[in-house]
């Protein structure tokens, strides 16, 4: 144990003494706080249309007030009651709707009348919420005007009631979310450098010529870093939920014993890497492509995991940051506490001691035999 404890030390006396790794730890997960929570906007709005308003009634100007009342739709600038077919085209706007000449006519006369859409399918996702607007915002219209033709009475009426998030706020969704990115990217990103410096520096054939284990070079690296993952956990929760205005939903002790583990699991994973890499770019581009893309594109953190597909949907299932995620959410959403989120902290610590035997074996075959 002192022997750990003297590898922890050194460790931090080192990385105290190393100003690039410094910024490292502390600026650059502000910096992705700030890109990730600000940047990344899941609902869209002010998504610019133009329209075509061939009846110019008041029916027809509600109509169309209403569409902009939404704030998911803005006017295109300069088009005005121009070729909406044209804008579309020329890519200066994404949807166009054309009111006819009869429209007040027609629904007068409690006949049906049809509005063209013509919406730009470039973007199919976004064509998606554009049509489903665009419909659910008509049938608002037709409901609040009472323009329902009598034979088409509903018996059933719908009351929807949005749960645990009612305002919608997407900052809910996106920070919590950015909080295992982070910690899952920069403690394992500082572990793993730390690593293949020893064997840039030739101070690894110390270690391996003296009498400290594979083990314990492990344990005493993790502990440092682990120390370290602590601190930027806490600067960037805190930070945080003071910059986006968001607060736990349930008593904090999930949050925490999973933030312990994750950390844990997050540093060994980059001590495996850098027991792997030869070179510092090694390491980084390793953590990058095994640790970063798999974090920000197999978690859920901003697609559902529903939506992966075959067979990349298994690997999500051995994603840490996938369950971090669950976990972070959970307390600052969803809020069920130990209830939902008993099996993080579990698959967590498996997938740490499978990281930890692959870096110990590493280490194990690099050292010279007695």
């Amino acid at each position: 144990m002192k022997r750990i404890i003297s590898q922890c030390i050194k460790e931090l006396a080192q990385f105290r003494r190393d100003r690039l790794t410094l910024a490292l730890a502390i600026l650059l997960p502000i910096a992705t706080l700030f890109i990730y929570g600000y940047a990344i906007r899941l609902e869209t709005r002010d998504i610019p249309i133009v329209i075509q308003d061939f009846s110019m009634t008041p029916l027809s100007r509600s109509y169309i007030e209403q569409l902009f009342a939404t704030n998911k739709f803005a006017p295109t600038p300069g088009i005005g009651n121009g070729n909406a077919a044209g804008a579309i085209d020329r890519g200066i706007a994404k949807a166009a709707i054309i009111i006819p000449p009869d429209f007040d006519r027609e629904i007068k006369a409690n006949k049906p009348s049809t509005i063209q859409v013509l919406i730009d399918g470039t973007d199919a996702n976004n064509a998606r919420v554009i049509q489903n607007s665009i419909k659910a915002t008509t049938q608002a219209f037709v409901r609040s005007s009472q323009l329902q033709p009598s034979n088409n009475n509903n018996n059933i009426v719908t009351r929807t009631r949005l749960w645990f998030n009612p305002g919608r706020k997407e900052s809910l969704y996106i920070v919590p979310g950015v909080f295992g990115v982070i910690l899952w990217i920069f403690p394992s990103l500082l572990a793993a450098i730390a690593m293949v410096r020893e064997k840039e520096r030739g101070t690894i054939l110390q270690v391996y010529a003296s009498s400290l284990t594979a083990a314990e070079l492990l344990l005493g690296k993790l502990l440092a870093y682990f120390l370290v993952g602590v601190a930027e956990a806490i600067f960037v929760i805190i930070l945080g939920a003071i910059l986006f205005q968001i607060h736990l939903a349930v008593e904090p002790t999930p949050l925490i014993v999973g933030t312990l583990v994750f950390l844990m699991t997050s540093v060994m994973f980059g001590l495996m890497i850098g027991t792997r890499a030869s070179n510092q770019n090694a390491a980084v581009q390793g953590v990058a492509f095994a640790g970063f893309t798999t974090a920000l594109l197999l978690s859920g953190f901003i697609y559902p995991l529903t939506n992966i597909p075959f067979p990349l949907s298994l690997i999500s299932n051995v994603i840490p940051a996938r369950y971090y995620i669950e976990l972070s959410r959970d307390a600052f959403v969803r809020g069920s506490g130990w209830l939902g989120v008993w099996y993080v902290p579990i698959v967590l610590f498996l997938i740490f001691l499978f990281f930890f035997n692959v870096a110990r074996r590493n280490l194990s075959k690099m050292q010279l035999p007695d």
